[in-house]
């Protein structure tokens, strides 16, 4: 771990518009054990309104059990859209599509899909570089390596429309990237020449990107200018590790590596953020991830929050109030106590019936979560890695799902082919 950052060390081993599409296969692919092409990518297949959304939820379905998270039996329409399967059969990914080594030896800690697309993948580096990674035509390749950091990549974003790509270095910049071309269009060097661990898109101004840094500071940066907005900034406790808004982008969680998050309201004609809720979970616990649902569906209620806090659970939070107050629903042990593991939502778990969350783990494994069932919770376990898996990510139909590790290794999974 390094010291100064809490991140693994370089060298370290260890829109809504797709949504409504009906879920789509994938080509099958024939096996083929052998190493293709250059270093870089592996051909590889193995068998084995926050507020008035709120109210209009509870006012359309009060019949539903208290903190439901799962569409009503009468959600027929969403049902059909995501297959009106079980959760079992939904999340039944077995097979490896594809693996990408160009960052091997030197951990992933970040990857995501592009926004509502089913094919492009970025991830960053503790190498110090990024990658642009596209799934489709045959064969998946790295289509873009982004390089320029003088540091450890700690982070990074897609813009909405995906043709920006932010980062966070070790390096104490902000760098805002061209997709296309891999061209880096800016660098913001941080104030305060400190690591920058963390970023994330105002969700409704892409001009705006948050950055959180290791002296503690949460900092609003206008990208189109390069500078600072006034009164969008403000500090923890500890290490600013993990941020996420809420759908509407009206407030913003940010986690600490003293264990506690907190809670922001952010002025959307100003920039500013005004700080309003602090939960601590666990006192000197690192909060590696944050992922906010507001659900966004008229059948299904209470926007959550899910968090990995280095307390070999994954937790899971009720957002109750317009401030951002938290309150515990439910937790799942995985294996977490020192790495920075991620997890995520699934973005169709609103139209199904069932509710599942994916997350990392320190013992190299992938788990799925059914988040209403009380017992035996995991629905599928995902085993291929050779490290702690740092981060997770659907792509926008379910098709397909990622993985990083702490050995630089990105595994595809794809769905399993009934």
């Amino acid at each position: 771990i390094c010291p100064s950052s809490g991140f693994l060390s370089t060298q370290s081993a260890c829109g809504m518009a797709a949504v409504w599409q009906q879920v789509l296969a994938v080509d099958d692919f024939e096996e083929d054990s052998r190493a293709q092409g250059a270093r870089g990518h592996r051909r590889s297949v193995s068998r084995g309104s926050y507020q008035l959304q709120a109210q209009m939820n509870r006012a359309v379905y009060d019949e539903r059990p208290p903190g439901s998270l799962v569409p009503t039996s009468v959600a027929e329409a969403s049902r059909a859209m995501a297959g009106d399967t079980t959760l079992s059969e939904n999340y039944a990914f077995a097979g490896m599509h594809h693996i990408f080594d160009q960052h091997v030896d030197s951990a992933v800690p970040r990857l995501q899909f592009a926004n509502d697309d089913k094919h492009l993948l970025a991830c960053c580096s503790l190498d110090g570089s990024l990658s642009i990674m596209t799934l489709s035509p045959s064969p998946p390749s790295v289509k873009v390596i982004l390089k320029g950091h003088g540091g450890p990549v700690t982070d990074f974003a897609w813009s909405l429309s995906n043709d920006i790509i932010v980062s966070t270095s070790l390096d104490g910049t902000l760098r805002i990237w061209n997709t296309e071309d891999g061209r880096c269009i800016r660098e913001v060097r941080d104030p305060e020449s400190s690591e920058l661990l963390c970023c994330t898109f105002q969700p409704m101004n892409n001009n705006l990107t948050v950055v959180g840094n290791s002296k503690h500071h949460l900092q609003v940066v206008n990208i189109s200018t390069g500078k600072k907005v006034k009164g969008g900034s403000s500090k923890l406790t500890g290490r600013v590790l993990s941020l996420s808004f809420d759908a509407p982008g009206r407030i913003l969680w940010a986690g600490d590596d003293r264990g506690s998050i907190f809670s922001f309201l952010f002025d959307m004609a100003t920039g500013k953020l005004t700080k309003a809720k602090r939960l601590v979970v666990s006192e000197g616990s690192s909060i590696c991830s944050i992922s906010a649902r507001s659900w966004i569906s008229r059948e299904a209620r209470d926007p959550s929050l899910l968090i990995n806090a280095c307390v070999n659970k994954l937790l899971l939070y009720r957002v109750v109030d317009n401030d951002g107050t938290l309150q515990l629903k439910r937790s799942f042990p995985i294996q977490h106590g020192s790495q920075h593991v991620h997890s995520i939502f699934c973005p169709l778990m609103s139209f199904r019936q069932g509710a599942c969350v994916v997350t990392g783990s320190e013992d190299a494994c992938v788990y799925f979560f059914d988040v209403e069932r009380n017992t035996k919770a995991i629905v599928n376990k995902l085993q291929g890695h050779g490290g702690p898996v740092l981060d997770v990510s659907f792509n926008c139909d379910e098709s397909l799902l990622a993985s990083a590790d702490s050995t630089g290794m990105v595994i595809i999974w794809r769905r399993e082919q009934k």
